[in-house]
């Protein structure tokens, strides 16, 4: 697990260049939605290739395996009980964005805008809204989503010659979003807490696998001083379909 997590570091500490130069000679500006170096629009599925027992079925109380925990956030998770969610309208709380993407589910990437890009999942029926740009939070109390800043990032040396068989036409390069303003939620449906102090970092990466399938590969960094010893970090694959096939809108629920 360490292993994997120290790999999980090392890619995303690699150099990054975020936007490289908008426009051309003399040219206007880009939207961030022209200057995508990756088209993420259309329908996803998940594909559920790690932690099959915490995602596809409901996890055990007290089964915590793999969380960094601090005994704060053990005391909170051996407390759970989803009647009281259930009774306090707390359904949602293991779809909040630090663990929206670990559900199986399909997700849906539009552009409401140049410079908003927007992701609908059917299991939850959630909805995030990454903003590029200047944008500014509204004022509010804190939500589940959170207010979410996103950026496009390039590798060092952009535009050379050399070639990348795993990389779509599109280009070479990665989102990346930090959300933060999220109200208290679980990061495994057990009851395994974040607190509102909790802060997130995803990286989006898009590959094509051999036999042409195009995969989405989401990391994600989840910190919190109060209820994780460490970043939190997990990988979610997703494969790229051809229509909206499957898509089923569902409720949230804090059983299944």
């Amino acid at each position: 697990m360490r292993d994997r997590i120290f790999a999980l570091m090392i890619v995303i500490a690699m150099p990054l260049a975020a936007q490289p130069p908008q426009g051309g000679r003399g040219g206007p500006p880009q939207s961030p939605q022209t200057m995508a170096p990756v088209d993420l629009t259309g329908y996803w599925v998940s594909v559920v290739n790690e932690d099959w027992r915490f995602r596809m079925v409901m996890p055990p109380p007290g089964d915590y395996q793999g969380v960094p925990m601090t005994p704060a956030a053990v005391k909170v998770a051996d407390a759970w009980d989803p009647a009281k969610d259930e009774a306090a309208g707390d359904q949602c709380k293991a779809y909040g964005a630090p663990a929206l993407l670990r559900v199986p589910e399909h997700l849906h990437f539009t552009w409401p805008d140049e410079r908003t890009l927007r992701l609908d999942t059917d299991a939850g029926m959630q909805i995030r809204l990454f903003h590029f740009g200047d944008w500014k939070p509204p004022a509010g109390p804190p939500t589940l989503q959170g207010d979410s800043v996103a950026v496009w990032e390039f590798p060092r040396g952009r535009g050379n010659a050399e070639a990348d068989s795993n990389v779509p036409p599109q280009g070479r390069g990665s989102l990346k979003v930090t959300t933060s303003h999220l109200k208290a939620g679980y990061l495994r449906k057990n009851g395994v807490p974040y607190s509102e102090n909790a802060a997130l970092a995803e990286y989006y990466d898009m590959l094509k696998e051999r036999n042409g399938d195009v995969m989405l590969v989401v990391t994600i960094v989840t910190t919190d001083p109060q209820y994780l010893r460490e970043p939190f970090i997990i990988t979610s694959h997703f494969k790229k379909q051809a229509n909206d096939a499957g898509w089923k809108p569902t409720p949230c629920s804090s059983r299944w």
